[in-house]
C-alpha cells in the first residue's frame, strides 16, 4: 500500500511515486509550456522511470521525496516535495524543494499547498533548511516560493545555458531564544 499524506486546500494528496506514475508524470509534463523554465522539451518515458525509481529510493533513505501530487479526483497532476540538489553546480549538498504541474492545474494553489505540506514533513524529517531553484524568469514559481516565506539567497548561471537561477532559501528550523 502506497502511504499518501494529507494536504490542505485545494483537496489533494501526495504518494510516493509509483512505477505507473512514471507514465503519468510523462502524460503531464508532455506539455512545452510545462517544460519551458526546465529544458524547454518533454523528457522520454525513461527518463521519468528513472525518477520514480530515484524518489521511491529518496523516500526510503530519507523520509521525503518528490512525492506524486494528485487532485481531488485522483488523478496525476504532477509533482511536489524535495530531494537532495542532483547537480553539480548550484547549493551542492542541500536538500531542494520543488514542484512541477500539469498546465491544466495552474493557479489554483495546488503547488503552494503541497509545497506547505511538503515543508511539514521536512521538518519531522529534522531537515534544517530548504532551497529552491527557480529560474529567473519564472515569476509562478518564484510567487510559490515566496509564499513559502523563502527569499532569494543567491543567483546561479545555469551551465551551458544563457539562462540563471535565483536559490531561494529557508530556514525550518527556529532560532533558540
Amino acid at each position: 500500500m502506497t502511504e499518501l499524506l494529507p494536504v490542505v486546500q485545494p483537496a489533494t494528496r501526495l504518494r510516493v511515486p509509483t512505477d505507473e506514475d512514471a507514465y503519468a508524470w510523462h502524460q503531464v509534463f508532455d506539455d512545452p509550456e510545462v517544460m519551458e523554465f526546465v529544458g524547454g522539451a518533454s523528457a522520454e518515458l525513461s527518463v521519468y522511470q528513472e525518477i520514480t525509481a530515484r524518489q521511491r529510493r529518496h523516500d526510503a533513505e530519507h523520509g521525503f521525496c518528490l512525492w506524486t501530487l494528485l487532485d481531488e479526483r485522483d488523478e496525476v497532476i504532477g509533482f511536489t516535495g524535495a530531494q537532495p540538489w542532483p547537480l553539480e553546480w548550484g547549493p551542492a549538498g542541500e536538500i531542494e524543494i520543488g514542484w512541477r504541474l500539469t498546465r491544466s492545474a495552474w493557479g489554483k494553489g495546488y503547488a503552494t499547498g503541497a509545497a506547505r505540506a511538503t515543508l511539514e514533513r521536512l521538518r519531522a524529517a529534522g531537515v534544517e533548511r530548504v532551497v529552491a531553484m527557480v529560474n529567473t524568469r519564472n515569476d509562478r514559481s518564484a510567487a510559490v516560493a515566496r509564499r513559502l516565506g523563502m527569499e532569494v539567497a543567491e543567483t546561479y548561471a545555469v551551465p551551458g545555458t544563457d539562462r540563471e537561477a535565483h536559490c531561494f532559501r529557508l530556514d525550518l528550523v527556529s532560532p533558540r531564544r
